[in-house]
């Protein structure tokens, strides 16, 4: 491969694995959990404050778990650091996310996530997540700010 095509194949590894981190907050914040093999491996493991789990139907229900109880949760990830050899990757991500939890009130955390990931046939896909808190706020009373009609 020439120093143009092994540059372009680098370039675009990075943007793909760069996708997969934006998916796996919309995975999270809109509940596509139809999505799940477009983002993970079928032998997926992530290991996070809400516990650790294995495979598509485990990791969705962990998800799940988390983030079915707030009206609404929106993570922005930044920070992405990726190192690929060959076929693997580890990808590295810092996380913030808001936690809609009714209309008065929202809580916070930041955390670092830390991918493993694997070029599958069907491209890119993370086959490990691990998720380290770094903080996470109580309630909070949210601004007087009006919401769209329908919207939270």
């Amino acid at each position: 491969m020439s120093g143009t095509d092994a540059l372009l194949r680098d370039l675009a590894d990075r943007a793909e694995l760069a996708d997969l981190v934006a998916r796996h907050s919309l995975w999270l914040d809109e509940g596509r959990w139809d999505e799940t093999d477009r983002i993970f491996t079928e032998d997926v493991a992530i290991a996070s404050l809400h516990g650790d789990a294995r495979g598509i139907e485990a990791i969705i229900a962990i998800a799940r778990k988390g983030h079915d109880k707030y009206v609404r949760t929106m993570h922005c990830k930044s920070n992405v650091v990726t190192e690929i050899d060959g076929d693997t990757a580890t990808v590295r991500a810092h996380d913030i996310a808001v936690f809609l939890i009714d209309d008065a009130t929202e809580a916070l955390a930041a955390g670092i996530h830390r991918y493993g990931a694997r070029r599958t046939a069907h491209g890119w896909r993370f086959s490990s997540l691990e998720v380290t808190p770094v903080a996470l706020t109580a309630a909070i009373d949210r601004a007087a700010l009006p919401l769209p009609a329908g919207k939270a």
